[in-house]
Parts: C-alpha cells; sequence; structure tokens
C-alpha cells in the first residue's frame, strides 16, 4: 500500500496533521494526483544537488501534463494549469527548493504514520503540538489586526489635525496682516474667540492622538514580550526538536508575517510622530503635549524597533553537509556544508545590500575548546529577496568549509576531559541593518556544532547533537558536556523512536520500546521517569559488551536503512527482544517457526531463531550467526531466508524455516519482497546464492549458533563439496569471522 494511501486512513486528528503540511509550496493536488511517482523518486538526494532536482523538476512538470490531458473535470484541468504556472513561477530557478520541499513532507507524513503506530505521543511530541495550538495563532492574528487598524486610524487622526492646524495658521496669519486699527472692532473679537476655540480643540485633538499613541505603543510592547518573543523562542525550540527527528518545523512565514506587521506599525507610529513634529515647528504654544511626549514615545518607539528586528535575525537552516542532510549540526574538517539565516521582518524601505558576515566560535573564551577552525572559504555573503517565498530577505551560505588551525610544535593547547564530539562550537552571523534613520547591528548563531575529523566520529556526534538538543533549549551552552543533564527514559524513548522514523522510515512501537529500555536500564526499564545519564547512554560500554549502547543501536539503524528497510517496514522484524524472551516466544510453536531480531553481541547484526520439536518431546532452538552489513551486501536479507539450508549429520539440505513468527508463512510474508529468482534460461542449470549452515552434532546446552561460510555457496559448489570431497562437513569449521 503506497503510504499516501495509508496517510489517507488516518483519524482525523492525524489529518489535520497533514493537512497543515501542504500549501501553495506544494498544493495537496499534486500529491494526490502523482502520489506513486512522487513516492518511487529519491527527493532527498535532489535537495541537495542542483542537476538531480532540475531533471525531477523537468518530469513532475511532464507528469502533470499527463494527468492533466486525462482530466474529465473541467475545473480539474483548470486548477491543475494554475498550479503547474505557479510552479514554474516558485522553482524553474532553484529546482532543489522542491525537492526539499517534498522531502520535507514525505519525511514528516512518515512521522505521522510512525506516530499512529504508537498507543499515544511522548511528552516532547505533545508540548510541541499544544504549543503551536491554533487558538493561539488566531489569537495573535487578531492582536496583530487590532493593531494595525488602530495604526491605520491614527494616520487619519494625524491628517485631520493637520488640516485642523491649517486652517487655524491660515486665519491666525489673516488675523495678523489687518491693520491695527481693525483689531478693536467686534468682527475682530469674535474673531480673537473663534481662533481660541480652533486653538483649544487643536490642544485637545494633540493630547488626544498622543494618547492613542501611547495606548498603542504599550500594546504592541505588551504584544512583543508576551506573545511575539514567546512565539519565535517557541520556534526555535520546534527547531532544536526537528533537527534531532522530531515533527516538522513550520510557522516561520507566519512568524514573519506577525514581525512584519508589527514593525510596519511601529515604524508608522514613527513617521506619525515625525509629523507631529513638523506640526509644532509651524505652530506652538504654551503646555503644547507634543514637546512634552514626543521625545519619549519617540524614545519607546526607537526601542521597540531596535528589539524587534534585532531578534528578527534567525537562523532559518542549520549548519548541515549535503552528505548527511538528515544529521545537521556536524560539520567534517574539509567538507562543504551549508547554512541559511532570514530576516523576518519585510520593509520595501530596507537597503538590500545586506552583507552578512559568518565567524566560527566568535568570542569563545580561550582554553574553552582543545581545538580551533577556520572557515576556509568565501565567509561573507549578500541578502536577497526570495522570489520562490513570501519575498523574505535570506541568504544561504551553500560552499563554507572548516580547516583546523595549525599549533606550533604539533602541539594543541589544553587537552580537556571532554571527547572530540563532546566539544561544542557555534557559527555567527552578523551584518549592519539601516533602515529610515536608523542603524541596527544584528547578530545570530547557530545551534551548537560537533566538529569531526573522520566519518567514524559520526554516530558519537550525533549522540551529542541529539542529548543536547533534547534536554535545553540555550542557544549557545558550549560548555553543556561539561556537566551533562540526565533525561528521563520518557523523553529518551521518544527521542529514539523519531530516530527510526527518520532513518529507516518507521518509528518503534510500545513493545519495542519496551524492549529497549530492558537493554539499558535492566530492572528499571518500568520506571518512565527513570533518569539515564550521558555516560551511561553513550560512553559506558554494555557489561559484557565492547561497545556502548548507542553505538549498538546506531549501527542497527545503519543496517536497517541500507540492508534490510522493505523487511523492516513491514513489521517482520521482532527488533530489540532477548534471547530468553525469544525462547518463551518460540517453544509453543510449530516447527519451523522463526522469529528475527537484531544481534546482542555484534554491532549492526541481525539474526534469526527457530524451533525444532524432538520426537522425545524435547524443544531445540537454533540461532544463525549474525548476519551484517558485508554479508548483506551479498545477498538481499529476504533471499537468504528463501534460499537458507542446513547441513546436519549428511542429511540433505533443506530449509528449516517454515512460519514467521506467530504464524504466517514464509512465503506469504516474504514472497514479495524476493529479489533474485533463479534463471530459467535455458539450456543452461539455473543457479542461484544460497546461504547454508553448518549445525554441529555435538549437543551442548546452549542453543547453537549456525555458521554461514562467507561468501554463499550455489548448488552447483555444495553439489561438487558433498559427493566429491573426502571430509566430514560436520567437522568443518567456519572460516567466517563476525
Amino acid at each position: 500500500m503506497s503510504q499516501w494511501k495509508q496517510i489517507q486512513q488516518l483519524e482525523i486528528r492525524l489529518l489535520e496533521h497533514v493537512d497543515y503540511l501542504y500549501d501553495d509550496n506544494f498544493p495537496m493536488d499534486i500529491r494526490q494526483g502523482l502520489a506513486t511517482w512522487i513516492e518511487s523518486q529519491d527527493w532527498d538526494t535532489a535537495a541537495n544537488d542542483e542537476s538531480m532536482a532540475a531533471v525531477l523538476f523537468t518530469n513532475l512538470l511532464s507528469q502533470l501534463d499527463r494527468v492533466r490531458s486525462h482530466e474529465q473535470n473541467f475545473l480539474q484541468r483548470h486548477n491543475m494549469k494554475i498550479i503547474q504556472q505557479q510552479l514554474q513561477v516558485k522553482y524553474t530557478t532553484n529546482p532543489a527548493v522542491m525537492a526539499k520541499v517534498i522531502s520535507t513532507c514525505l519525511r514528516e507524513e512518515q512521522r505521522i504514520l510512525s506516530s499512529a503506530c504508537m498507543q499515544e505521543q511522548g511528552p516532547l511530541e505533545k508540548s510541541l503540538q499544544n504549543s503551536v495550538a491554533f487558538e493561539r495563532q488566531k489569537n495573535m492574528d487578531n492582536r496583530v489586526g487590532i493593531i494595525r487598524g488602530s495604526v491605520q486610524l491614527m494616520d487619519q487622526a494625524v491628517k485631520y489635525i493637520e488640516d485642523m492646524q491649517d486652517d487655524f495658521d491660515f486665519r491666525y496669519k489673516t488675523l495678523q496682516s489687518r491693520d491695527s486699527t481693525d483689531r478693536n472692532t467686534e468682527m475682530m473679537k469674535q474673531e480673537v474667540t473663534r481662533l481660541q476655540e480652533m486653538l483649544n480643540r487643536l490642544d485637545f485633538k494633540r493630547k488626544e492622538i498622543l494618547s492613542k499613541m501611547d495606548v498603542v505603543v504599550k500594546e504592541i510592547d505588551d504584544l512583543m514580550t508576551s506573545q511575539l518573543n514567546p512565539e519565535l523562542q517557541d520556534w526555535k525550540r520546534r527547531q532544536q526538536i526537528a533537527s534531532i527527528g522530531g515533527p516538522l518545523l513550520t510557522g516561520l512565514d507566519q512568524l514573519q508575517s506577525w514581525f512584519t506587521l508589527t514593525a510596519q506599525s511601529l515604524f508608522q507610529i514613527k513617521r506619525q510622530l515625525d509629523k507631529l513634529g513638523e506640526l509644532v515647528v509651524k505652530v506652538t504654544y504654551e503646555c503644547d503635549p507634543i514637546p512634552l511626549q514626543k521625545p519619549q514615545m519617540e524614545e519607546r518607539v526607537k526601542y521597540l524597533i531596535y528589539h524587534l528586528i534585532k531578534s528578527s535575525f534567525v537562523v532559518e537552516k542549520q549548519p548541515c553537509m549535503p552528505t548527511h542532510p538528515q544529521k545537521p549540526l556536524i560539520i567534517k574538517t574539509g567538507v562543504q556544508f551549508t547554512t541559511k539565516v532570514r530576516l523576518l521582518v519585510k520593509l520595501p524601505e530596507v537597503d538590500y545590500q545586506l552583507k552578512v558576515k559568518t565567524t566560527f566560535d566568535k568570542d569563545l573564551p580561550p582554553g574553552r575548546v582543545s581545538r580551533q577552525f577556520f572557515i576556509l572559504t568565501n565567509n561573507t555573503k549578500v541578502m536577497d529577496i526570495e522570489d520562490y517565498s513570501n519575498g523574505c530577505l535570506s541568504v544561504e551560505f551553500r560552499h563554507l568549509q572548516l580547516k583546523e588551525k595549525k599549533y606550533i610544535n604539533g602541539t594543541k593547547g589544553n587537552e580537556g576531559l571532554l571527547s572530540v564530539t563532546e566539544e561544542l562550537h557555534s557559527l555567527s552571523f552578523e551584518a549592519c541593518f539601516t533602515v529610515q534613520g536608523l542603524t541596527i547591528d544584528l547578530e545570530t548563531c547557530s545551534l551548537p556544532l560537533v566538529v569531526i575529523s573522520n566519518v567514524s566520529q559520526l554516530p558519537g556526534g550525533w549522540a551529542s547533537v541529539m542529548w543536547y538538543n533534547l534536554l535545553t533549549d540555550e542557544p549557545r551552552n558550549l560548555a553543556f558536556f561539561g556537566n551533562p543533564p540526565r533525561a528521563t527514559w520518557s523523553q529518551l524513548s521518544e527521542v529514539l523512536s523519531w530516530q527510526f522514523a527518520t532513518f529507516a522510515g518507521q518509528g518503534l512501537n510500545k513493545e519495542q520500546l519496551t524492549m529497549l529500555g530492558e537493554k539499558l536500564l535492566g530492572q528499571h526499564a518500568s520506571c518512565t521517569d527513570y533518569q539515564v545519564s550521558w555516560s551511561k547512554f553513550s560512553k559506558e560500554n554494555i557489561p559484557g559488551k565492547p561497545f556502548s549502547f548507542w553505538m549498538w543501536l546506531d549501527s542497527i539503524l545503519e543496517l536497517i536503512k541500507k540492508h534490510l528497510l522493505p523487511v523492516w517496514n513491514e513489521n517482520y522484524i521482532m527488533g530489540f527482544v532477548s534471547k530468553e524472551m525469544e525462547r518463551t516466544l518460540l517453544k509453543d510453536r510449530e516447527p519451523g517457526t522463526f522469529l528475527l531480531r537484531f544481534s546482542e553481541s555484534h554491532l549492526g547484526g541481525i539474526t534469526f531463531t527457530w524451533v525444532e520439536h524432538k520426537d522425545n518431546g524435547e524443544v531445540k532452538f537454533n540461532s544463525v550467526e549474525p548476519y551484517t552489513k558485508n554479508r548483506l551486501s551479498a545477498l538481499p536479507f529476504a533471499d537468504i531466508i528463501r534460499d537458507y539450508k542446513v547441513i546436519s549429520d549428511g542429511v540433505v539440505p533443506e530449509n528449516p524455516l517454515k512460519f514467521l513468527y506467530p504464524d504466517i508463512p514464509k512465503d506469504e510474508a516474504f514472497g514479495r519482497l524476493y529479489n533474485s529468482q533463479p534463471s530459467k534460461v535455458h539450456p543452461y542449470i539455473p543457479s542461484t546464492l544460497i546461504p547454508i549452515s553448518e549445525l554441529r552434532s555435538n549437543a551442548s546446552s546452549t542453543p547453537p549458533s549456525c555458521q554461514s561460510p562467507e561468501p554463499p555457496m550455489t548448488p552447483g559448489e555444495f553439489d561438487m563439496l558433498n559427493e566429491h570431497l573426502c571430509f566430514d562437513l560436520d567437522n568443518m569449521s567456519s572460516s567466517y569471522s563476525d
């Protein structure tokens, strides 16, 4: 079943989240019409490959043409034509952006499907969904709209005061131009009285407009303090969570709208105050409220503008290597990485020659890290307007590269207690913003980065990135791993499930997480609030094993991603069950029933165990030596299940695997996943690679481990060995060493 069909079967609560994914950047009409084709393309790679993205974009337009030509409904054909034209305008010059949008949507669909499989959402996801509640957004929209309306009315009020003052000024100057002999006449006295009344009204209107301005400025101040800044901080927190596999990051366009409308209101009030200042030059009087109140109000408005603009300078896309798009915030020396900053305030008066400079580890205290780096490539670019978005001002650095500084006498200086992957760094961005006579220095920084020099450090680096962004919302706590906080199992298990959803296409269900908890916590697994230390998660070896819990789990993720994805996504791998539990599950099952689990003793290994029932009632369990990436590169796992044979005491080799636990016939479960079928070309003898294990006859109390030679033998090779070689196969030892 296609992913899109699975999505359509979700409950309404989850469908609302799906609806939130699709807008003008990627309309749902396209997702619906081209569902199968879209899911068959590699959008992840295209998002970081301009040429591939261009090809996919051209193919997508061709697919739309095909679907539109077969559409019978005139209105639908018209709508699809409009959509196609909009896509061409948005993405013709930058198809990689389209690929990124589609990749993100598909990945978020997978996450939503995974969450549907779990009995309940984790605490982090619940809190994030509450923080972006539609009611809060509606309230923000309403407040911003009311402020804009009030400012527009004040514009009219200032214009009215200007007209009133012009009328007063004209009458006053006309009166002054009269001869002194006419000034004592009754008519003149009436004119003076009228002018006094006009001045009183003018004074009232001036006080009134200043009072209204004061109310609106206070309202903007409260909006920024109580809602706008918290919404921005909430978005930044959600960006952290999204960077480690959490829910899709949305809402930046909405934030930009709020920031822009608020900034427009403040700049409009500033212009109104400037206009009132001009009016004072023409007409002023004793106790004139404008000279008394205007300076203080101007300072408040400038203060709000200053802080609004400074906070609107954000890192839209955290530093990430295109080679590892799903593991941001890890940078390898000598490898290009990309990042993007954005200004959330969109004003037509802005000087668009806004240069942004990047600096690595700016103002880092001496001795904080043992290694120092510098940006090897050009670190300055000019912000530009994005035509394919809402016209925001942004800049993307696509070719940044780090190089480690050389040290005198080959020493690196202070060697701390932290490992390379625990040292945190940051990338700073600076610009100078000038608008309407105001100059504002902008500065922001990335989330903490891990810098590695070898890909073998990638798992450890990713563990650090996950731990940091799970447990703190501080943007630049570079000393975090000097004393890292503990995580509760409920927090950690949710993030681990996200890793499987991101890298393997499907998250972990409650039973699988329970098994993982038992692996990490032992007797404390049932306590969701149990505190897990950083050292236990990533640094300490599992008892009796030469690797840590995270290294073991990361190797499983890699194995699934590269070799087991179809089997994993069919839910055929039980996964993290212990040897003791697997025996409990299999002992009462039909002979030949087997289950698949990940090896507890090997990094990145998968094994299967099947049950046999002897005539004397004895139950026997057989476990094959774990298959690792080297062996799975030679033969797909589903084909191994199909063709697996056992040699035992001269008995004709046979496949002992009959039923996938609990009782699914093997071919029914794996049939559609079989890849290499035996050749039927005549007159050649059909051949295929088959995995063979030697089952030793000497009994022991522990379940035998069936060793498999590498590479697998063909049937012809096996027949030759069986019939012509003069030695006992039972006494052979495997040449394979895992």
